[in-house]
């Protein structure tokens, strides 16, 4: 019986080495799936694709709080360096914080930024809107936090950054384990302290078990408003943001394009200030990526702000391969892991656990960072106040950055790494070294 390839020896080591080849090259080019358990085969070509500045290195490391971690990390070659630990936000990745990463390491530090809990090659998160949200809470996102510092042979760090969804995982780090994290910069999301018990209500007859319908409240009168509107967070946590972003009309690249635009300090239309109360008449003020159209889509929100091909040219901190690298995470992954934490947050029984630290505040040296051009400073009404005088007790400063929106870490990376520098030189961060 023949073969149905049936070849000559030479011939058949020659076919076997050019099919051998031939999957070699197509496993590089093969593009990553999420599966539904939320395990990922990464299977692409070199991360980032070139576009990772030089000595910053991707990794995995594995077993963190049931997760396989990638980070991105500098300044690792040198051992006993302090650690500097950079948690990213929303639609961000340790990406993000590419331009920062070298400027850090260049000071002394081993940097370490990590894509978080649901986010990017990070593994061992169940992807689905039906999953369980409690690996998602504030806590446990605070302790894949600590078990990595743990697991990269370090007692404390010497840094820690919060951005947007990052800042509020950075709090709850440095309010719970301020022996682990002795200082934190939060970025972009103000920290307005943790939700309180009632106090002194025990000779009080009547219930003080009231049910919080502040949120139903305002969404009804944001879509009383002419035109209707909603508010961004509502809409990110209802099912069908995540296929909504995930496969939008003008594309994945187009949509995310559009969006780091609106948010950044190269929109024209960018010019926040503070809210005076949470009313549907004050949020109304702000730019339809934050208080939405109602009844449209997040990509059809922001489409109209699509920039033009000379606009994208001038936007040197995010340039068409770097955005490229966004488009192939998300688009191997989705949205729905990234939008998670804003279901978390509106979820009572997640968050009645942070009332374990009701009353408590971060104690360690503080500072916040925002950007002139970023409303996330203010979508929070009164959020910047409570948390300067009541949330925090030793904040060093409020520093707002020229020329820069809601994406810092990449408009102005040099500023932000001065601000970060002068602010552990002050408080001695640089003396926390491992081990």
């Amino acid at each position: 019986m023949s073969h149905p390839l049936d070849l000559k020896p030479w011939a058949s080591r020659r076919a076997f080495l050019a099919i051998g080849a031939a999957s070699l090259v197509a496993s590089f080019l093969r593009p990553a799936r999420a599966n539904p358990l939320g395990e990922t085969e990464l299977t692409t070509s070199t991360y980032a694709q070139g576009t990772l500045p030089k000595g910053v290195r991707s990794r995995m490391i594995h077993g963190i709080n049931g997760l396989d971690v990638h980070v991105l990390e500098a300044g690792h070659e040198s051992p006993g360096r302090p650690l500097a630990l950079l948690l990213h936000g929303f639609p961000d990745l340790a990406y993000g914080w590419r331009h920062l990463i070298p400027l850090l390491a260049d000071a002394g530090y081993h940097v370490v930024a990590p894509d978080q809990r649901g986010f990017g090659r990070t593994t061992g998160w169940v992807n689905g809107y039906d999953t369980p949200l409690a690996p998602f809470s504030v806590l446990n996102m605070t302790r894949d936090a600590l078990a990595l510092v743990s697991a990269l042979g370090y007692r404390r760090t010497a840094m820690l950054v919060g951005h947007d969804l990052g800042s509020p995982v950075a709090s709850y780090c440095a309010l719970a384990r301020p022996d682990v994290f002795p200082s934190v910069v939060l970025m972009s999301a103000p920290f307005p302290g943790t939700p309180a018990f009632p106090f002194n209500t025990a000779e009080s007859e009547a219930s003080s078990v009231q049910p919080n319908t502040d949120s139903q409240k305002l969404a009804a009168a944001l879509a009383a408003l002419d035109p209707p509107r909603e508010y961004y967070a509502q809409y990110l946590s209802t099912r069908q943001a995540n296929d909504d972003m995930w496969h939008p009309p003008q594309g994945l690249h187009e949509f995310l394009r559009a969006f780091f635009y609106v948010k950044s300090g190269d929109w024209p239309g960018n010019k926040p200030h503070p809210l005076k109360a949470r009313t549907a008449i004050e949020f109304a003020q702000m730019p339809t990526y934050y208080v939405m159209d109602l009844g449209k889509t997040m990509p059809q929100n922001v489409a109209p702000f699509q920039p033009s091909a000379a606009e994208v040219l001038a936007s040197k901190w995010l340039t068409d391969p770097e955005l490229a690298v966004y488009t192939e995470e998300y688009g191997r992954t989705g949205f729905q892991g990234a939008l998670q934490a804003y279901r978390v947050y509106s979820d009572p029984d997640l968050n009645a656990e942070l009332r374990l630290f009701s009353g408590k505040t971060i104690d360690v040296p503080s500072l916040f960072i925002g950007g002139k051009s970023d409303w996330g400073t203010y979508s929070a009404p009164g959020a910047l106040d409570l948390m300067r005088t009541k949330a925090t007790t030793r904040m060093r400063g409020i520093e707002m950055i020229d020329d820069a929106g809601h994406w810092i870490q990449q408009e102005q990376p040099s500023r932000l790494s001065t601000l970060l520098l002068d602010f552990m030189k002050e408080v001695g961060g640089a003396d926390h070294t491992g081990g």
